[in-house]
């Protein structure tokens, strides 16, 4: 069976396609719109052309999927409808557009299938798990195989820049009201705060991070690992406000230009808070967990 899930995130709106087989799958193609959808919110309301973007995304995949006829299609949405005041508002004008009636996934269950997506392919033991996205930020921790301690933070990416960046790239003055949002808000409070050696990390920020690392320290396309040291390295020269440092995301993460510092700075304060050495980026998140728990019934 062909199965298509539809991911409407807060930065970005992606479709993947899987071939399934009973309680197996693997993925067919991927595509992605960056709509930046948080950028439409204002008040806690996302704005009319924000929804009639995130409908004009639906519409071309949904050109894409009935080309290949496919009929299968399961549409989530995570902090960029959660987070709003208008939810109900924007799932009936999309419904009208174009028939998906989609699922709204709270942050305990974003946290979680992010988790199990990645496990599909790490089969770690024990660790954390981390999430940035546009508008929120996941954080579980996992033991002998089991989670232990999860929940969403509100800040991403996306809203970071909003909130705290004036133009394109932070200077001195966004750098410490990003630094200082960041941890005003992540807290470990609500997990036994024992170093965590080892992080999984999935989403955007963190496939960022990976090439960014492969680049600059000259590491394998085939190493999907970053050390606490190279995160610091490339974050003090990302912010240095060197013209190189603003070559090196416009050649590389050109879409991601002005979102790719807060990830990073977030992705950085969760190693320190953890005290954690290493970070593993794994190609599967939350659309391959509830690809395994919401249609494949997969748990591990």
């Amino acid at each position: 069976m062909k199965q298509a899930i539809i991911d409407i995130g807060s930065n970005s709106i992606r479709l993947t396609l899987y071939e399934t087989e009973g309680e197996h799958f693997k993925t067919l193609f991927r595509e992605k719109i960056m709509a930046g959808l948080a950028g439409y919110v204002e008040n806690r309301t996302l704005s009319a052309a924000g929804i009639e973007c995130a409908c004009s995304a639906l519409l071309n995949f949904q050109s894409i999927l009935q080309t290949l006829k496919i009929d299968h299609i399961c549409v989530f949405a995570t902090a960029s409808l959660r987070n709003i005041s208008n939810t109900g508002q924007a799932r009936s004008i999309i419904r009208s557009a174009t028939g998906y009636d989609v699922e709204i996934l709270s942050g305990e269950e974003e946290a979680l299938l992010g988790y199990t997506g990645a496990m599909q392919e790490l089969h770690l033991a024990s660790g954390a798990f981390l999430d940035i996205g546009g508008a929120s930020t996941e954080i579980v921790t996992f033991h002998d195989g089991t989670p232990v301690d999860f929940t969403s933070f509100p800040i991403g990416s996306l809203s970071l820049y909003r909130r705290c960046v004036k133009k394109i790239l932070p200077g001195t003055g966004s750098l410490a009201r990003l630094r200082h949002t960041i941890s005003e808000t992540i807290d470990l409070d609500f997990v036994n705060t024992a170093p965590q050696p080892l992080i999984v990390g999935v989403g955007g920020t963190a496939r960022a991070a990976l090439r960014m690392i492969q680049y600059y320290y000259g590491s394998s396309e085939t190493c999907h690992s970053i050390t606490a040291e190279q995160l610091d390295g490339l974050c003090e020269f990302l912010t240095s406000g060197k013209k190189a440092a603003s070559d090196l995301i416009l050649q590389l993460e050109a879409d991601r230009v002005h979102t790719l510092i807060p990830g990073l700075l977030v992705l950085q304060h969760v190693f320190h808070l953890f005290q954690a050495q290493q970070l593993i980026v794994s190609k599967y998140g939350v659309r391959e967990g509830y690809l395994c728990e919401r249609v494949l019934k997969k748990c591990h």
